[in-house]
């Protein structure tokens, strides 16, 4: 029976089919897993792409890991922003585990099968802790703003107990914002087909294989995606454009430099995480070719979780340090010191 069948006997007779359970008023489910094509190719195609992507998983977890490392073991690093990035940086361990290792045992499988439960678990991780990014880029710019635009107050704001609730209220949200929609697009009737060409299980592939139009549950979710997008997006905004107008003013161009340098490296995150996911997930009419959702869908969740840890060590000397000591490559500095010779 094909889906426009379907579609007609749900709408007339749909307790007969077996969708709806008349004693419990349950929606059951034909479809018990999923085949998640992932990347098309020929198998030493699938072989180069599995080393490929094994390498960036393993470079951003020894990354990431660094950092939440430094900010944890060097004292110097207890403060506000280097919190916040620590967190960020675990948050961003977390981000890429919960894709790239079904991606990668995918690459290898025959039957590239992920159950029905799992695919939604992978679903809610997955946007629960990308979620969680947002607001901890918001977090972060707020914390430069209060940094440049009110330092004087910036102690007394920012305290630890401040800084904790801050960070708990990220977590938290990010993990809260997203059942609702689980449960609505997981009650949709799935009769098969079960073929999901992409190497995660997305709104849109889902929205595609259930048997019955679903527009009001498409549009709740669009409209869910494009609030916690643009919600921590326009804070960003707005932090920067108060950061923009005092840093404008400050007399010296010292003092200029510094506080671009200081905001540098976040502005450069935020564009590059929310340059992508804005493309893939604001617009439902986007009409992006599947080949370039999954290259754009690849680059947010595991290109830019390894090009985060590199932009924040690079532009930043005090990071730079500690993460030299946690790798193990502090310099001896008793080899710069002169050697006293007795005769």
């Amino acid at each position: 029976i094909n889906k426009t069948t379907y579609i007609l006997l749900f709408s007339v007779f749909p307790a007969a089919l077996g969708f709806v359970n008349n004693s419990t008023n349950t929606t059951m489910h034909f479809v018990t897993e999923f085949v998640l094509l992932g990347f098309h190719g020929q198998g030493e195609m699938q072989v180069f792409f599995f080393w490929l992507i094994l390498v960036v998983y393993l470079l951003t977890l020894l990354g990431n890991g660094a950092i939440v490392c430094a900010v944890k073991w060097d004292r110097r690093l207890h403060t506000p922003m280097y919190i916040f990035l620590g967190n960020f940086a675990f948050l961003e361990i977390w981000y890429v585990s919960s894709t790239v290792p079904n991606m990668l045992v995918n690459m290898l499988s025959d039957t590239k099968t992920i159950s029905f439960t799992g695919c939604f678990l992978q679903f809610y991780f997955f946007f629960s802790l990308g979620t969680t990014e947002c607001f901890f880029l918001s977090l972060m710019a707020y914390d430069r703003y209060l940094a440049i635009c009110r330092p004087l107050h910036y102690p007394s704001i920012m305290t630890g107990k401040f800084c904790v609730i801050l960070v708990c209220f990220c977590w938290m949200s990010g993990f809260l914002c997203y059942p609702v929609p689980i449960v609505l697009i997981s009650q949709l009737p799935f009769c098969g087909p079960n073929i999901i060409d992409h190497f995660v299980c997305d709104p849109g592939p889902l929205f595609a294989l259930a048997c019955i139009p679903a527009p009001s549950t498409e549009l709740i979710c669009y409209t869910f995606n494009s609030v916690i997008i643009f919600g921590p997006f326009l804070s960003i905004l707005v932090s920067y454009m108060l950061v923009l107008r005092a840093v404008l003013r400050f007399p010296s161009s010292a003092g200029r430099t510094k506080a671009f340098s200081t905001c540098g490296s976040h502005l450069m995150v935020v564009s590059l995480f929310y340059g992508t996911l804005m493309v893939m997930y604001v617009s439902p009419t986007s009409g992006n070719p599947v080949g370039m959702q999954k290259i754009i869908t690849l680059i947010y969740s595991a290109v830019t979780p390894l090009l985060n840890p590199l932009i924040y060590s690079l532009r930043n000397k005090d990071m730079k340090d500690a993460i030299k000591k946690v790798l193990g490559l502090r310099i001896n500095q008793n080899q710069c010191l002169p050697v006293r010779v007795h005769f």
